[in-house]
């Protein structure tokens, strides 16, 4: 069995401000070019490591999803990475994504359609181990993840139902595991009849020790590109039932520290002037998600703390404050449902 008797910490609903916390610092770029050239750009600063068979983590989202990263981004990307395949895992609710064969209509319906994507849960799963876990001696992955030899977490940063947000943290944990072992050693308690009952602090501590197995079996070869665009407080496991996007687009954040990438992002929101990153505080606070930020820390998995590059603007060293001072919470017109033809939201 992976899973371990263990008490969650405490104080998942607490921020921790960046100038109360202590250790070494880890370097994070940004850009605000929400772009293809931006995402290239980016890319381009954390791209060491990423050799042999590439596995991009994304999470290609339920159909008609309106929210997920834009699939031309993606593939200006994928062409500039010789051998790379998107992976995903079958999801352990049921929608859209449950079986692979459902799976595989979703992504033509939702446009990953222009490189191979591999459904690594598809032909079984694999153990790997979790090393000072207190949940986990083992998580289990989708099988074909092993055949890979980088890790590339293209992540859609944004809300999460019972994760509070979603980041590198969550496209990996809950993304990496499997469908049906996996996926339910980090949701449901043993014995339990409700397939979410585990919640708050404990699920963002099982979410992080997953994450760890998958990137300390990828160590060295490992990166992490957050794209703050769209953030609805919804997940894009929700598709086009996602609640309405409410906080203003940032930009794009990458760095080798999967900790100090979700930090700053979650950083930015903070920082947002005119309650610009209210509802996304809301729902982080009130699903205790910080915890994710301070067991990762705990457990030995990246820096709090980190030097915030300005690509746009020579490299230039800023605070998050300063990096998200011009952003406001006004209409987008990048916030257009594809899909169904309405605009989602607007913003005033």
């Amino acid at each position: 069995m992976g899973e371990r008797k263990a008490v969650p910490g405490k104080d998942g609903n607490k921020y921790i401000p960046y100038e109360q916390r202590s250790g070494e610092k880890s370097v994070v770029y940004l850009t605000r070019d929400l772009s293809p050239e931006g995402l290239l750009k980016i890319y381009d600063r954390v791209s060491k490591g990423m050799e042999g068979k590439i596995a991009v983590k994304l999470h290609t989202g339920e159909a008609k999803g309106p929210n997920i990263i834009p699939r031309p981004w993606v593939k200006k990307l994928m062409e500039e990475l010789p051998d790379a395949s998107i992976v995903e895992t079958n999801t352990y609710y049921e929608g859209t994504r449950y079986t692979t064969e459902e799976h595989r209509k979703t992504l033509e319906i939702n446009g990953w359609t222009f490189c191979p994507v591999d459904i690594t849960d598809e032909d079984g799963v694999a153990e790997l181990p979790v090393e000072g876990g207190k949940w986990f001696d083992c998580m289990h992955v989708g099988k074909n993840l092993l055949n890979y030899d980088s890790l590339l977490a293209l992540t859609h940063f944004k809300g999460h139902a019972m994760g509070g947000f979603g980041g590198a943290n969550k496209n990996i944990g809950i993304g990496c595991a499997d469908g049906r072992i996996g996926k339910k050693e980090i949701h449901t308690a043993v014995g339990s009849d409700d397939m979410w009952s585990i919640a708050k602090e404990e699920l963002m501590e099982r979410i992080s020790e997953s994450t760890k197995a998958t990137i300390d079996h990828f160590a060295g070869h490992v990166s992490y590109i957050n794209v703050m665009r769209n953030m609805s407080v919804s997940c894009d496991c929700e598709g086009p039932a996602a609640s309405p996007v409410e906080t203003p687009d940032v930009g794009i954040l990458a760095s080798y520290d999967i900790l100090a990438v979700d930090n700053a992002c979650v950083d930015l929101l903070y920082n947002l002037p005119d309650g610009g990153g209210k509802v996304m505080i809301e729902r982080v606070e009130t699903r205790h998600g910080l915890r994710q930020l301070s067991y990762m820390k705990e457990i030995g998995m990246g820096n709090d703390l980190y030097t915030l590059i300005d690509i746009d603007n020579d490299d230039k060293e800023i605070t998050a404050a300063e990096a998200v001072c011009d952003v406001r919470p006004e209409w987008n017109p990048d916030m257009y449902n594809t899909f169904t033809g309405r605009n989602k939201v607007r913003l005033v």
